[in-house]
């Protein structure tokens, strides 16, 4: 349950104990847009335990011309943030997997196989923000037919999604599973990421919750979070399915 302090009808949430399972994160040091060392990964981590997370998964971006990551530079960067964990005398639950953007180079990455997956067969994926590629009812049949199912990273910040929320029909169809992030519904995005944030937390829709940490910014606002009551009642009623994740081993 949410950890809350009632004030009107405002309520400082704490998401983390809520959940107690971050799975999209990017505290992994060093090899995308999130920790750029060490000691930044272990400044979110420790910040986050505070709030009561108590496992992680590091989802580095893996795009074209902008992160080529592969598993061996996020299994390296693993290795990194756990000597730092036992240097720190940190015991906490790191895993790792990737965040796939559907571009031109996903198809590649699926054809090769042995995806990095949050669990299961389950892989996060995103799309650009601003368009939906042409391809993507393709993309997402060939996804299926390679054995796995895709969880869709953030929808309510891809602005082809209209209020009507009907381009995510091709998506719900093919059972793949919605992320929040918790970040959406305090506005930080901005107004229209909040209102479609909303639409999809009243129609149901979300299965997973995450943070998407990247920086301390984030941390901050996270930790000191404030929705309205309504809302955190929505998010209370839903069945989150992070639990799932928690005794998952990923295969390096």
């Amino acid at each position: 349950m949410f950890s809350i302090f009632k004030k009107n009808k405002k309520i400082n949430v704490n998401f983390a104990a809520f959940l107690g399972q971050d799975m999209h994160s990017h505290i992994l040091p060093g090899i995308d847009d999130g920790a750029p060392d060490t000691d930044t990964s272990i400044a979110l981590i420790r910040g986050m335990m505070s709030a009561g997370i108590k496992n992680f998964i590091g989802t580095p971006h893996i795009m074209a011309d902008i992160h080529r990551n592969t598993r061996e530079t996020i299994t390296a960067a693993y290795d990194k943030l756990q000597k730092a964990l036992i240097a720190n005398n940190m015991n906490i639950n790191v895993k790792f997997a990737a965040e796939y953007m559907i571009d031109e180079g996903f198809p590649d990455h699926l054809k090769a196989g042995n995806l990095l997956t949050v669990f299961d067969n389950k892989i996060l994926v995103e799309t650009p923000f601003y368009h939906e590629p042409i391809d993507i009812e393709d993309v997402l049949f060939q996804i299926e037919t390679a054995g796995y199912q895709a969880i869709l990273a953030h929808p309510e910040r891809y602005h082809f999604i209209d209020d009507k929320l009907k381009v995510l029909d091709k998506y719900l169809d093919r059972d793949i599973a919605l992320q929040l992030n918790i970040l959406s519904l305090s506005g930080y995005y901005g107004s229209r990421e909040k209102e479609v944030a909303n639409r999809l937390l009243d129609a149901g829709l979300y299965r997973f919750v995450g943070s998407d940490l990247h920086h301390g910014r984030h941390l901050n606002r996270i930790t000191n979070m404030v929705l309205d009551r309504k809302v955190v009642d929505k998010l209370e009623k839903l069945a989150w399915e992070n639990q799932q994740i928690r005794d998952f081993v990923p295969s390096v």
